[in-house]
């Protein structure tokens, strides 16, 4: 490599030896226009496909990403862990003078990103979706740059209004918003979801990440829009299981939005009008909701803080519990306890939707 301090953009250099990206894909993901250029014809197919939804329009991008299928990376870089992570850690990564270089150790696709551009390089034709993963981090790093924090949450929205649910662990939150969807609401997010303020006095905006959500055999049952997701034997098999066995049932299916409720169903980007907290669990009685003040929130934030790990520019990598509580401020947060009840919390979430007040202008 060459002489000096090793950079973000003299490895992609390196990796590339003059190979082209000819092939271009505009994408807009909220309110960012992104260019995909790749040298991979079934790669830019695939990620055609995934983001059929956010067509560009090809005008000047905001964001840039040269996607390199050249083979494994046969660099090496003084790469390590991130902090708490074991030996089991998915990635690794390393700071540069320009950006920041992450390996997928699995896979050994890198992750190039700063001011020295932006790349996915090495076997990224069989890693499609760790590519739109890179992708997707790029277009939030600017959220997450314009003070945004990122929520484990899943997103829904009707018209300008954005609903955000989270919840403790298996608690639904995508269950529930594909319920939502049934009864004409917009998919944004499936449990990540970037929050920030909006233009001044116009309270918060979410931005979703574009991802299809991954849910559980349980949902698919109850859902009649995904029915065609499971096979005859698949649903008579998981039919028989009962109340916490179905609940904890692990096993993902990918929900393709378009294919179960049809083109133009999936927006990215809302005011926000409410975020709500799943703390229920199955055969707990009756469903019981209450809004919580401001002043009793910080037992409520291990339900939706989420970490930024290594993949984004913008940081502390590690949530500040503080920045959330300042962050939602006036935003209404509804608490959701006692028994599960997906129809009648999708009632309400729709409820909330339509007759809260929220701002008509997103930026």
């Amino acid at each position: 490599m060459e002489q000096g301090p090793v950079t973000c953009r003299g490895v992609a250099a390196a990796y590339a030896r003059g190979a082209t990206a000819p092939l271009v894909l505009d994408v807009r993901l909220g309110r960012t226009a992104v260019r995909v250029r790749s040298n991979a014809a079934t790669l830019m197919d695939a990620l055609a496909a995934h983001y059929a939804d956010f067509p560009g329009d090809a005008g000047a991008p905001d964001i840039e990403v040269t996607v390199l299928d050249c083979g494994p990376v046969p660099l090496t870089l003084p790469f390590a862990m991130g902090e708490g992570a074991d030996d089991d850690a998915k990635e690794e990564f390393v700071d540069l003078p320009d950006g920041r270089v992450v390996r997928k150790r699995r896979t050994g696709l890198w992750l190039v990103f700063g001011r020295g551009g932006h790349y996915v390089l090495g076997p990224c034709a069989d890693n499609v979706d760790q590519v739109v993963n890179g992708i997707n981090a790029r277009a939030a790093d600017r959220e997450l740059r314009d003070g945004a924090l990122l929520l484990h949450a899943a997103g829904v929205a009707v018209g300008g209004a954005g609903l955000a649910i989270s919840g403790f662990a298996g608690a639904g939150k995508s269950t529930l918003a594909l319920e939502i969807m049934r009864h004409g609401a917009s998919f944004a997010s499936n449990d990540r979801l970037l929050v920030g303020p909006a233009a001044p006095g116009n309270g918060l905006v979410m931005t979703g990440i574009a991802r299809m959500p991954r849910v559980n055999p349980g949902t698919l049952l109850h859902n009649d829009n995904l029915a065609a997701l499971l096979t005859e034997e698949e649903r008579a098999g998981y039919a028989r299981l009962k109340g916490d066995a179905l609940w904890a049932l692990e096993r993902k299916y990918d929900v393709p939005i378009r294919d179960c409720f049809g083109s133009g169903r999936f927006r990215l980007r809302a005011a926000l009008a409410a975020l709500v907290v799943l703390r229920w669990r199955p055969g707990q009685g009756g469903m019981a909701t209450r809004w919580v003040e401001s002043d009793a929130r910080a037992e409520l934030l291990p339900a939706f803080m989420k970490d930024l790990g290594v993949f984004f520019e913008a940081g502390p990598r590690r949530a500040a519990p503080e920045a959330y509580l300042r962050l939602l401020g006036d935003c209404p947060v509804l608490l959701v306890e006692g028994g599960t009840d997906f129809p009648r919390a999708a009632a309400l979430c729709l409820d909330l939707l339509t007759q809260q007040p929220v701002a008509t202008t997103v930026a």
